[in-house]
């Protein structure tokens, strides 16, 4: 049993061409000569229109690295909330309907839904894997409905409640849960109603891509090398659960004080604010790099000198370890947090860097400035300290290994009943 090839189906609402780290498990499946077939939407993310390379030749995105890609229609998340509850709704909707459908002659041993906003994507998996009598896993990477009230894009309590009951209708529908966080587990229990046995809630965290913890190239074409200048580099999406109003006060706080330079690199709803405030502020110091690919960040990660990561604070996002902890410790790099919670545990605990609260600008000023007058070996060796906390808590062939003896436990139990 240990050596059969399994047929996984991965339905997620988001896939390659954008930048997510379930491309990485759909690759190294395929590479442990797994049969993978994806089913997503149309890629739209983050910048809220479908990309134009798709729209271009949509063939060209049928398969990646082996595995087939059947994707559904939906509405582009757009830029206004409603726009983005379309487009969880039209996902949903779709992969239920035309999903199943496209999928009718295809069986599975195995289906695993990538659980990120929103987590109703798991109903489609839920559909499929009661038809094909396949068990379902679901990798919970957010806490619904909970982050809805986190963010402020649902702030009637019926209407949580309502998501609230359809959470718990999901979960307790799944074979598998998978928390990418410790801080997950009690929220995730309050929602099962029916007594769910303890291996089949399962801690999970995320990984780096591969690219991140390879020794590559130490310089970027995205940033001019200055050994004069101290560079903290912050990469990823560019939204408001980011507080950037808070990184540039602290940007402004240094700006005429020390010689720091703050890369942003990234796409979001708050890209145009930060190109304005950037502007209106005359914040020289502070350099917006826009979108680019995920090959490009290992380069550019290599040339900082610190990483950032920041987070608003409410009890979901306290829980939390944004997906760029993992890639900044795999990199070698010192880290600052501006945040609480999980992430800021993981960054003192593992000697990488230091942290401030969430939305403590002045905090994250003294932090920058103590790490910049911090000799370069020291620094050196808190990069390596959390490079070794990643190998330690996040490898990814442990990981992975993991996950393939559950799916191997999840086929063998439903052979059995």
């Amino acid at each position: 049993m240990s050596d059969k090839k399994l047929r996984v189906l991965v339905v997620t609402q988001y896939f390659w061409p954008e930048n997510m780290r379930i491309n990485d498990l759909v690759r190294d499946l395929k590479e442990k000569g797994h049969e993978v077939t994806v089913l997503t939407g149309l890629p739209n993310y983050p910048e809220g229109e479908v990309f134009e390379s798709y729209r271009a030749a949509p063939g060209d995105f049928a398969v990646y690295h082996g595995a087939d890609v059947v994707r559904v229609p939906l509405l582009p998340r757009g830029k206004r909330s409603i726009q983005l509850i379309l487009n969880y709704a039209s996902f949903i909707l779709s992969a239920s309907t035309l999903g199943v459908f496209k999928l009718r002659r295809r069986q599975y041993d195995v289906l695993f839904v990538y659980g990120a906003s929103p987590i109703m994507a798991a109903i489609p998996a839920l559909v499929i894997g009661r038809l094909k009598k396949a068990p379902v896993f679901v990798w919970v990477l957010d806490l619904w409905p909970e982050s809805l009230r986190a963010v402020g894009v649902v702030r009637n309590p019926r209407l949580l409640a309502l998501v609230g009951k359809m959470v718990s209708w999901i979960y307790n529908r799944t074979d598998y849960l998978l928390l990418q966080s410790h801080g997950f587990l009690e929220n995730v229990k309050q929602y099962c109603t029916r007594r769910i046995a303890d291996e089949r809630l399962v801690y999970f965290p995320s990984w780096a891509e591969d690219d991140f913890s390879s020794s590559g190239s130490n310089t970027s074409p995205l940033i001019a090398t200055d050994p004069s200048v101290f560079t903290v580099v912050f990469a990823g999406n560019l939204g408001e659960a980011q507080d950037f109003p808070a990184i540039l006060d602290a940007a402004e706080a240094l700006r005429d004080t020390a010689a720091i330079r703050w890369v942003i690199v990234g796409a979001g709803r708050m890209s145009a604010w930060l190109t304005e405030q950037v502007r209106e502020r005359q914040l020289h110091n502070v350099h917006l790099l826009g979108r680019h690919p995920l090959e490009a960040m290992p380069g550019l990660f290599a040339q900082a000198d610190a990483l950032l990561v920041s987070l608003k604070t409410n009890d979901v996002f306290q829980r939390t370890i944004p997906g760029k902890v993992q890639a900044y410790l795999a990199s070698g790099r010192p880290l600052l947090g501006m945040i609480n919670g999980e992430a800021a545990r993981v960054i003192r605990e593992s000697g990488a860097g230091f942290a401030c609260d969430s939305s403590d600008a002045q905090g994250l000023a003294a932090i920058t400035s103590t790490l910049a007058g911090t000799a370069l070996a020291q620094r050196d060796a808190m990069g390596e300290a959390g490079r070794q906390y990643y190998l330690e808590h996040y490898s990814k062939p442990k990981l992975m290994a993991r996950l393939e003896s559950l799916f191997r436990e999840a086929t063998l139990r439903k052979a059995d009943k």
